[in-house]
């Protein structure tokens, strides 16, 4: 009785906490704090207090994030479209891919240069913290969306970088863990991680809209958790293939959304509805696993600190404004792009990742990521909104009048 009664505790907190966002999401418009912001710290601060949640291990916590960002990336991919997307391809792909690489690379540097952490440790925390986070963007706008390139740069940015960032983090681990790979395991890994990826996308973001239109389902409710069911299997068939399953349910999700269906509108509300579901389960289901005791007592909350510094005010902007010089956007635009920039839930997954690997250093580097996440989703996601106003960046609100 005694797990039943440990188990029965852990989801009584967690469905309890969940159904308090889910609830309480209008708080956020009072106090500006974002909504993941809230549910990491809210979720650490319980596994500390209760003995039953510091029961939930790493690798439960990361399958749950990959399920979700399973959802969150369809979802997100559908949402932008191959339309929107082509139209600032180019952008898209220079931050996406060269982006998260100069990113991993400038973050190394600081980490090495300023924490004192060897360059094993400073290349993982670099390949941690590099990606954007499409949740966390969605959270922060809420029932608004950036208009103009800018709102489909950062969109389809947090969506190409992900995968981007996860294929790198894998190769470092593997660089991290293995005295006989080198640089060109990484490299190479990444490069078969990405092809793949990308074909797989291709392929099923062209056979997926054709196989809907083919079945014919007894219940229209049934159509929106077939398209569903069918981004898993992108993501699995992609994996074990050797490929980047997050880059191909991300295609496949951006060729979906300009597919002519039936039910199209059913699919569209319930996607966003679970996605909806899957950031906040995500966003609970990390902070379990992070301790805030430890954290504060290795002093990590003033090195996430100063990484969090820098990367926002000095590698961000610069990244940003060498890699959109081809792109023509106005000086505040680039700037937006650039503060717009959110860390989230994946850095922390791929801080997960290493910790898994046991790789040097992991709990240092778990605890510095959770502070920088935590920095960019009160500081930069609570200043979005102020910040495209005083930038003269067009946002629209996306509620239904009445």
């Amino acid at each position: 009785m005694s797990e039943i009664g440990d188990f029965g505790l852990v989801v009584l907190l967690v469905a309890g906490a969940a159904t308090v966002a889910v609830a309480g999401s209008k708080l956020t418009d009072w106090v500006r704090i974002p909504g993941p912001a809230l549910l990491l710290v809210g979720a650490a601060i319980a596994s500390d207090l209760f003995d039953g949640l510091r029961r939930v291990d790493f690798l439960t916590v990361e399958r749950i994030a990959v399920v979700a960002l399973i959802v969150i990336l369809f979802e997100g991919g559908m949402h932008i479209g191959w339309r929107r997307f082509r139209e600032s391809a180019v952008p898209i792909v220079a931050l996406g891919v060269l982006g998260t690489f100069a990113t991993a690379a400038l973050i190394a540097l600081a980490a090495h240069a300023l924490l004192g952490v060897s360059w094993t440790v400073a290349g993982l925390l670099g390949a941690a913290l590099a990606p954007t986070d499409p949740a966390v963007m969605f959270s922060v706008l809420g029932n608004r969306e950036v208009g103009g390139r800018t709102g489909t740069i950062l969109e389809g940015e947090s969506g190409a970088n992900d995968p981007v960032g996860i294929a790198l983090m894998i190769g470092m681990i593997e660089l991290a863990t293995h005295d006989d790979a080198s640089r060109w395991t990484v490299l190479t890994e990444f490069g078969v991680a990405m092809v793949v990826g990308l074909a797989v996308g291709v392929a099923a973001g062209v056979l997926l809209p054709r196989f809907m239109r083919r079945i014919g389902l007894p219940d229209v409710q049934l159509y929106p958790l077939q398209v569903l069911a069918l981004a898993g299997v992108v993501y699995g068939a992609a994996s074990v293939a050797h490929g980047s399953g997050f880059l191909a349910v991300f295609v496949a999700g951006l060729l979906f959304g300009d597919a002519r269906l039936a039910h199209k509108q059913e699919i569209e509300r319930f996607a966003k509805s679970l996605s909806s579901l899957a950031e906040i389960t995500v966003f609970l289901a990390l902070g379990l696993t992070v301790s805030l005791g430890f954290i504060w007592n290795q002093g990590l909350w003033l090195d996430g600190l100063l990484l969090a510094v820098v990367l926002a005010f000095v590698i961000r902007p610069l990244v940003v404004s060498v890699l959109l010089l081809p792109a023509r956007l106005e000086a505040r635009e680039r700037v937006f792009v650039a503060w717009g920039g959110l860390k989230g839930a994946v850095p922390i997954l791929l801080a997960a990742l290493a910790v898994l690997a046991g790789t040097e250093g992991a709990d240092r580097i778990y605890g510095i990521v959770f502070v920088v996440v935590l920095f960019s989703v009160v500081v930069q996601g609570t200043t979005i909104p102020a910040a495209a106003r005083a930038l003269r960046i067009p946002m629209r609100s996306l509620r239904r009048p009445g």
